[in-house]
């Protein structure tokens, strides 16, 4: 067994969305990735729970934090920011490793830039940080290798 690596994880883009044959393109100017995966839950406590409540999972939510490097000259960056401006949808895959390989595993969708943030810390370089979740879209949210097969 061999652990996975923070830094082989792979974050890509497509413009045209998750649907069909999508052409995945790495957003290599990122650090410090957090795939966020919850449910919501529902209340299904009875008196039989003598005392403890009880919940049942309902619907799953994902989200995806990252930092870029503030560079107005890097496509992957542009890509985002303008995606933002404009509300449009962007395909987003967080992968263990390359998409294109075999044994990749994670999470993609067709998902809204719902945030984001310039930093100007004085003893580092500019920083945006964004944040990534699903949206309204004819193709579903979708894992990806291993947690797909489950």
């Amino acid at each position: 067994m061999s652990a996975k690596m923070g830094i082989d994880g792979k974050l890509y883009f497509c413009a045209a969305g998750i649907g069909g044959t999508p052409t995945w393109t790495e957003l290599t100017n990122v650090r410090n990735v957090t795939l966020n995966n919850t449910k919501a839950e529902a209340d299904a406590t009875t008196r039989t729970n003598n005392g403890w409540k009880a919940v049942v999972a309902t619907l799953k939510e994902a989200s995806i934090e990252f930092e870029m490097v503030w560079d107005p000259a890097d496509t992957g960056l542009v890509a985002i920011y303008t995606s933002y401006m404009t509300n449009s949808v962007l395909g987003i895959a967080c992968v263990d490793g390359d998409i294109t390989g075999q044994g990749a595993n994670g999470f993609k969708a067709d998902c809204m830039v719902s945030s984001v943030s310039r930093e100007e810390n004085l003893e580092g370089v500019m920083t945006l940080k964004v944040t990534v979740k699903p949206t309204y879209s004819a193709n579903a949210p979708a894992l990806i290798g291993l947690a797909a097969a489950a």
